[in-house]
């Protein structure tokens, strides 16, 4: 069995305990004829429009994507960036960390003839904007509304600040990467450098070498977000709305149960919360802490019916866009790749 083949073996046993014990977490002890009760007593009419946010969250990728694409000189179509999309939605959901995604993704747009160098730059510019909406949206609460923070996360707050911090480094190292590259390299090189000094990676010239050819593509970043600001600043646009296009399931799911008390913006901005503690953990999607969380921050608003509109929520939210990114992908396995013609000339970034 080949290197590659071990990885998916590996991610996918993981995947797969990592979801039986959910499962085992969340239902062991409980009702299931009173949950499914509940689920069938609910108005099935919101859960509609909750379907169409999940599709909205995969298509704002897509379009985020053609509009990045495009402005390098790439165009594809929109059906194929919906598909490109789809792609690094399914393999991050089933890899620790969303580790997967993004390679994949440049796999794929590799067979569209996309050159190497544009399809990291454009999945890179996507990955920043992507994070700072989490930053935004956590910093934001932790400013300005602490006490709220409190209230919602119980004794589980830690799991917050845990969150918030790892998606914080995180862009500020890709900032760093992309906005101060010499810096970047120069550090990258001390520490490799350090490494073997500490007998902890054996000296190697060619592995340095590689380390630093890498570095050159966040020179091609930083020259593209300068040159494209104003594209840079839609696109931010464009993510905010994509990504609480999801957030809106939690609170369609709330008035399908025909509760009224709380305002979207309740919802939608506690489930955003949610996500920036569990953004980053080392787990595939998220499974476990997204669902203890739903259960710990909504269940003041759910009262009794929390753990029905966790199945419900994360079973729209997570599982079917997975499911439904699973069947694009491999549409995607199927179609793309298959048209004629050379590799895009077009531009390269920057």
């Amino acid at each position: 069995m080949d290197k590659n083949r071990k990885r998916v073996l590996a991610d996918a046993l993981l995947f797969a305990a990592i979801f039986a014990l959910t499962l085992y977490a969340v239902f062991h002890g409980q009702d299931l004829a009173a949950i499914a009760e509940a689920i069938r007593g609910c108005d099935g009419r919101w859960l509609v429009p909750a379907l169409f946010c999940v599709l909205a969250f995969i298509g704002g990728e897509a379009v985020i994507d053609r509009l990045l694409l495009t402005s390098c000189g790439q165009r594809l179509g929109p059906g194929r960036c919906f598909l490109i999309a789809s792609v690094g939605f399914f393999f991050s959901a089933v890899t620790p960390s969303a580790g997967g995604g993004q390679p994949m993704q440049v796999v794929f747009l590799r067979r569209e003839r996309v050159p190497i160098p544009v399809a990291a730059v454009v999945l890179m510019a996507v990955t920043i904007t992507y994070k700072m909406v989490l930053v935004a949206v956590g910093l934001g609460a932790a400013v300005f509304f602490p006490g709220r923070l409190g209230a919602l996360f119980g004794g589980m707050l830690w799991l917050f600040w845990i969150g918030l911090a790892l998606t914080v480094g995180f862009t500020a190292v890709l900032l760093v990467l992309v906005f101060h590259p010499s810096l970047a390299r120069a550090a990258m090189d001390g520490g490799h450098r350090l490494l073997e000094r500490l007998h902890l990676l054996r000296a190697k010239e060619t592995r340095r070498q590689r380390l630093l050819d890498s570095m050159d593509k966040y020179h091609e970043t930083a020259a593209y977000f300068k040159t494209h600001m104003g594209l840079m600043l839609l696109v931010m646009a464009v993510t905010f709305v994509q990504r609480f296009a999801l957030f809106t399931v939690p609170w369609l799911v709330y008035r399908a149960f025909g509760l009224t008390a709380l305002g979207w913006a309740d919802i939608a901005l506690a489930q955003a919360l949610i996500a920036v503690a569990a953004d980053m953990l080392p787990l595939p999607g998220g499974m476990g802490v997204t669902e203890g969380l739903f259960l710990t921050v909504f269940s003041p608003a759910f009262g009794p019916l929390v753990l029905p509109a966790m199945v419900l929520s994360r079973g729209v939210e997570f599982y079917c866009r997975l499911a439904l990114s699973a069947v694009f992908t491999a549409v995607a396995a199927a179609v793309l790749g298959r048209g004629p013609g050379k590799e895009r000339g077009g531009m390269t970034p920057g």
